[in-house]
């Protein structure tokens, strides 16, 4: 593996990892994690036996937020004939430098990893196996993305990952870095492209055809059309190994939510903004299997109440780290 000249220490605590690699190449800048082992950007870890697996991500600039016409269709209603008005709210788009070392988790944290903390004692809500809508109970146990779980339970989850690693460093991600992890270097309205299909995310088929005007997929049978999969299902990667960007469980961002982005320039200056917050209505991004496939794009956004519990929402957090010399 050949090295650049930078690269990245784990911050703080522990790493006595897995390390396994996921996309790397000969121009892959290396990351030193601080018990010696050499990590490629885009290579996967597992800090502990309980840790979620993270993605070491590169730092470069990213394009932050979406134009008007991408979210035409969000709706489900056609604008009048020659128009093309969407949402606001996903600008203004701009460019913002990533100027935090970060890793990602490879999937939202699962029902099992969720589990674990509350078994430790480290985590006090229990959420439920199942999910019930369109009169069935659909499972959601296991590997499946751990849903029903608030702002304020996340922080529990990943203060009891801090303590078991000894260092503050794993934390929910802002909207920026959500964004940037998810747009894995593209520009397209989609990481895999113009849209996506049905094996690469887990969306509604149904509700993306309403808003696009055409006939209804056939309803299978037994039970409901649409419903969570598990982190491992699916051709749901994008280019950085990622999974379930798109779809799946809407997940929660540490961002406050406002009417349109504030514009900032900087990684850092989005996460001081998200850490200077009080109590707010949180963003949440990547929609969920309920969604139309056009509000699981990297650029649109929402919100939620801090202390709401929904069926659709889960997560994944960051783990931060710190810049090191190869030749150290």
């Amino acid at each position: 593996m050949k090295k650049l000249g930078r690269s990245l220490r784990a911050k703080g605590g522990m790493l006595a990892a897995t390390v396994v690699a996921i996309a790397t190449g000969a121009t892959a800048q290396t990351y030193t994690l601080s018990d010696g082992e050499v990590v490629a950007r885009l290579e996967t870890f597992r800090e502990c036996d309980v840790c979620p697996e993270m993605i070491a991500l590169p730092q470069e600039p990213f394009t932050m937020g979406a134009e008007p016409w991408e979210s035409v269709l969000v709706s489900g209603r056609r604008m009048p004939s020659g128009e093309r008005r969407g949402n606001d709210f996903e600008g203004p788009v701009h460019r913002v430098e990533m100027d935090l070392p970060l890793a990602m988790g490879r999937n939202e944290v699962t029902y099992d990893e969720w589990m674990a903390c509350v078994e430790a004692d480290g985590c006090d809500h229990i959420p439920p196996t199942e999910i019930g809508y369109a009169g069935s109970p659909v499972d959601v146990s296991g590997r499946h993305p751990v849903l029903n779980i608030s702002y304020f339970d996340i922080l529990q989850y990943a203060e009891w990952l801090n303590a078991r690693v000894g260092a503050q460093v794993y934390r929910l991600p802002t909207e920026a870095e959500w964004e940037f992890a998810a747009r894995a270097g593209t520009t397209t309205p989609f990481a895999q492209g113009d849209r996506l299909t049905p094996a690469q995310a887990a969306y509604s088929e149904a509700a993306t055809a309403r808003s696009e005007d055409r006939p209804e997929p056939p309803r299978p049978a037994p039970g409901p059309r649409e419903r969570p999969v598990p982190v491992d299902a699916l051709d749901a990667a994008n280019g950085w190994g990622l999974r379930h960007m798109s779809g799946n469980a809407t997940e929660q961002t540490m961002s406050c939510y406002s009417d349109r982005h504030l514009g900032l320039q900087t990684a850092s200056a989005y996460l001081a903004d998200a850490r200077a917050a009080q109590s707010c209505r949180r963003v949440i991004k990547g929609s969920a299997f309920l969604a139309n496939m056009y509000l699981t794009r990297p650029g649109a956004r929402g919100s939620i109440p801090e202390e709401n519990r929904s069926e659709l929402r889960g997560f994944r957090l960051v783990r931060e780290m710190e810049e090191g010399n190869d030749d150290e």
